[in-house]
């Protein structure tokens, strides 16, 4: 794609709007699906998210408790901030098919790490600002800021009952990422919330973390379970993960707002050949070879040992007689964190193949 962008005199400042039409313009170019504004103002949600804190929602993610202040103020985050420039950028891939052979893993996690992806598009946007005398703070998840409250703010899309952000347009399958700026731009409206009854979202939630519409319970959420929880995953919780090694999508995908979702320009999301591999074979991984395999994708944050806990919980969810070798070995990893789940995998796949007959008391066959 060429780049264009509207001419102006460089000698003449620009006015908050002119430079407004420049910023969504150099944005659209640079790859981004949406580019909208809002002021930086303290975030409408800011006592609830510090009211879910409290309730200890946030599990073990302590990084949230440590820039709560800055969380519900920018000015604490950038001093002078006035303005926030919120993009987004769509990930949704078409559909693939799964099998629980190869577990699943959540949509945004099937290509490249979006921080880098995102990141390095925003440097590009904060280097024309700074030509215009900004002074500006970049995030793309990274920051203290309630950044779907920013998103809500400049109209990216609506607060959906599951937390989530929806646009009529991308549905949920986008990233945000934000730039708070000292320069003062026209801010964009919200978009009216349009879930109306609609609770599939809710329902979706294999875990029950949705306690109530816009309400997360993180400790119950699979997202949580299988990325930010370090330990050992709770056992009244391990069933109910299924097949999923890396997030989950339920409740994303039952959004009905997303049949209205097209296939992402952005090529570095494309499904790459580590979601495709066998449960199993993820367990043959050793660190060097894990760091090789991911290298490029966000799994890497959980290290292996993260990863190959969540494998063997999946397959003893869905694991058969033939994946028994692989989690032996695995129940003596030097990790104790994938020996534990490994042997609690092989206990619930004896327990399910196992059939006691009826002329042999005590007789497993397998």
């Amino acid at each position: 794609m060429i780049a264009t962008f509207q001419i102006l005199d460089p000698l003449r400042e620009r006015t908050g709007a002119e430079l407004k039409v420049e910023i969504v313009d150099r944005a659209r170019v640079l790859g981004f699906d949406l580019c909208r504004i809002a002021t930086a103002d303290a975030p409408r949600h800011g006592e609830e998210f510090r009211a879910w804190l409290r309730e200890g929602a946030a599990g073990e993610m302590d990084w949230m408790a440590r820039g709560e202040e800055k969380r519900c103020d920018p000015q604490q985050v950038l001093p002078g901030a006035r303005s926030v420039i919120v993009v987004a950028l769509n990930y949704w891939q078409g559909e693939q098919t799964a099998s629980p052979a190869t577990g699943r893993i959540a949509r945004y996690a099937w290509g490249d790490d979006y921080h880098e992806v995102m990141l390095t598009k925003l440097e590009q946007l904060d280097a024309f600002l700074i030509e215009h005398g900004g002074i500006q703070k970049c995030y793309v998840d990274t920051g203290p800021v309630l950044e779907r409250d920013h998103a809500a703010e400049a109209g990216i899309g609506w607060h959906g009952k599951s937390t989530m952000l929806i646009d009529p347009k991308l549905g949920t399958w986008f990233f945000l990422a934000e730039i708070l700026t000292t320069l003062a731009l026209p801010p964009d409206a919200p978009q009216p919330a349009r879930c109306g009854s609609c609770q599939r979202c809710i329902t979706a939630c294999p875990t029950g973390a949705i306690t109530e519409p816009h309400r997360l319970d993180a400790r119950r959420c699979i997202s949580y379970l299988t990325i930010e929880l370090k330990g050992s995953i709770p056992l009244e919780l391990r069933p109910l993960i299924g097949d999923r090694i890396y997030g989950c999508d339920d409740c994303l995908d039952a959004c009905p707002w997303n049949r209205f979702a097209s296939v992402s320009r952005e090529a570095s999301f494309a499904a790459g050949p580590a979601t495709t591999m066998t449960l199993r074979d993820y367990l043959a991984l050793d660190d060097a070879k894990f760091r090789e395999l991911f290298r490029r994708s966000p799994i890497k944050r959980i290290k292996r040992r993260g990863f190959l806990r969540n494998v063997c919980v999946a397959l003893g969810n869905v694991g058969n007689h033939a994946d028994l070798s692989a989690l032996e070995t695995a129940a003596v990893d030097p990790e104790p964190l994938i020996a534990e789940h490994a042997t609690w995998a092989i206990e619930r796949i004896h327990a399910r193949l196992s059939v006691r007959s009826p002329d042999e008391p005590g007789h497993a066959i397998i």
